[in-house]
């Protein structure tokens, strides 16, 4: 069973491949949307306040953080380079951004363009390296030519 989980998807057939990443997909939303505070409503915590929604404060960026890199981890070790930026790095970045582009009026309309793209290059760049890292563990990363010809003399 074991061996089944952690073999590459290529190696698959299509059905479960695709249902590996859409379940993949599913998981990084599920747990963007329950780590950080989300509130659609837009209204102040308390009269005159700032702040729309609830902050983001605790363990929850946290968790977040180590379960994509765990996603991104076990994308990487079981599938090609690009798919886990696609599986685990776009569904939280999607989610952001409909956050975001919920809070049309000043403040956050004049800085959440360039919150929402320092983030999103956060997290896809520690996705790739993750999966990167993931990747190089994988035993045909030889196979696949990942390895130089100097490395594997």
């Amino acid at each position: 069973m074991t061996e089944k989980l952690l073999r590459p998807l290529h190696t698959r057939p299509w059905p479960e491949r695709w249902l590996t990443r859409l379940f993949g997909a599913a998981v990084a939303m599920a747990v963007y949307l329950l780590c950080l505070p989300w509130d659609l409503r837009n209204r102040v915590e308390f009269p005159g306040s700032l702040s729309e929604t609830t902050p983001v404060a605790g363990p929850g960026p946290a968790v977040l953080g180590v379960v994509l890199i765990a996603l991104a981890a076990y994308f990487g070790h079981r599938d090609a380079l690009a798919w886990p930026l696609l599986v685990v790095a776009v569904p939280p970045a999607a989610l952001m951004y409909v956050s975001f582009r919920s809070h049309p009026e000043p403040p956050d309309a004049d800085v959440w363009p360039l919150t929402w793209a320092f983030f999103t290059l956060v997290i896809g760049a520690g996705v790739l390296v993750a999966a990167s890292v993931a990747r190089s563990l994988r035993a045909e990363a030889v196979e696949d030519g990942w390895v130089t010809e100097a490395q594997r003399s």
